[in-house]
């Protein structure tokens, strides 16, 4: 059953709880004389007991809302400045916000606790209207909170109600080893993103099949040992490329496969590519999680003296410039990232006029291959 949305602390509740009028809140609370000091005291006293907050918008003001949606990245700091996936998501949520005049407020915090105490605030405070939610984790306690403070949102990322890999595939989404999965199938949309959360939607990619297609094609290429240095493996999409790497090298009958999570920062992925060079039996093909990881991950292989691809083969989940300017080139997950994040917005958009809450799964991103990634050294497709 769906909560009735908390509502926000008034003035008027301060003065009932405090026993004086309205104007003797406001006096209090704006530091002008009229009360004495002992009110003021009692006043602000209420106030944050009952969790009241100024509002800093003019709009909320009026009550016709902050014209502003509200954006919090739970992510280390030092990974955002250089990821280049956050930049452009950003640019096309800021392109889709601009159209309708509406303002984007931004936070970077550390870890989950802050960004909620961040939703908090800025629903007392009246500063957003909406919200777009990054990185959904298991278990995540954010979509009972914005369910309570009644904040619309749109959840960018898979959701634990998404289908996992060893749930199967239908043979149209079966990506052949030798083919990549088709770039044309659209987006699909259902009603009701979250079971009893009408206000709040969700935008994903198919991360699954992501991994699938890439499997497929080192497989193609007679790689059978391979290892994903992964993100953080508390994110669900994490935790889904894991589990489809896994899934398909059960499949294909590849025992030597596994993941290595990171921070996706430049430097535990260089780190992490050390390790796993350094082993007995190495990889001869290493999947990273963002353009970052791979291009850190392939200066790491050239410290060891290893050619790419003659030595090893290297995978960037998301294309960016990074990887279109390596020497070689590196083979990657392209999609229009800009797109995704304008999508996201627009489906907040949709929410802050009233309409339905829906989940959109996005186009599956398309695997380019290029210059770094070949067949293993000296083997041929059946070499074990």
């Amino acid at each position: 059953m769906r909560r009735t949305p908390a509502r926000r602390p008034t003035m008027k509740d301060i003065a009932r709880r405090a026993g004086v009028s309205e104007s003797a809140v406001s006096f209090a609370l704006n530091g002008r004389p009229g009360v004495s000091p002992a009110t003021r005291a009692r006043v602000r006293r209420v106030a944050e007991q009952l969790g009241w907050q100024p509002s800093t918008a003019a709009r909320a003001l009026s009550g016709e809302g902050s014209a502003t949606v509200g954006l919090v990245l739970a992510r280390p700091a030092r990974t955002l400045g250089v990821e280049s996936f956050f930049l452009h998501l950003v640019s096309g949520i800021q392109e889709a916000l601009s159209h309708r005049r509406l303002g984007l407020l931004l936070q970077v915090v550390e870890d989950m606790d802050a960004e909620a105490a961040v939703y908090r605030r800025w629903w007392a405070e009246h500063r957003v209207d909406g919200l777009l939610v990054v990185d959904p984790r298991r278990d995540d306690p954010r979509p009972d909170l914005l369910d309570e403070l009644g904040l619309p949102a749109v959840v960018i990322g898979s959701l634990n109600e998404e289908p996992g890999p060893d749930q199967g595939l239908t043979p149209e989404q079966d990506p052949s080893p030798d083919q990549d999965p088709s770039p044309d199938q659209g987006p699909s949309s259902t009603a009701g993103a979250a079971p009893g959360r009408p206000a709040i939607s969700n935008l994903w990619a198919d991360d699954a099949g992501a991994m699938a297609s890439i499997v497929g094609h080192l497989h193609a290429l007679g790689h059978r040992r391979i290892v994903h240095i992964a993100g953080l493996p508390e994110l669900t999409h994490t935790r889904r490329r894991m589990d489809s790497l896994r899934a398909e090298a059960a499949r294909r009958g590849l025992a030597d496969v596994r993941s290595v999570p990171t921070d996706y920062s430049d430097a535990q992925g260089a780190e992490a590519t050390r390790r796993v060079l350094a082993e007995n039996r190495p990889p001869t093909a290493i999947v990273y999680d963002n353009d970052v990881m791979a291009v850190a991950g392939l200066a790491a292989a050239a410290e060891r003296g290893l050619a790419v691809p003659a030595d090893l083969s290297i995978v960037a989940w998301d294309d960016s410039v990074l990887c279109r300017s390596t020497h070689p080139s590196l083979t990657a997950l392209v999609r229009d990232t800009a797109a995704f994040g304008r999508r996201a917005a627009e489906l907040l958009i949709a929410l802050l006029d009233g309409g339905p809450a829906v989940r959109i799964q996005d186009d599956l991103p398309r695997l380019v291959p290029r210059g770094s990634t070949a067949g293993p050294p000296g083997s041929h497709p059946d070499r074990q």
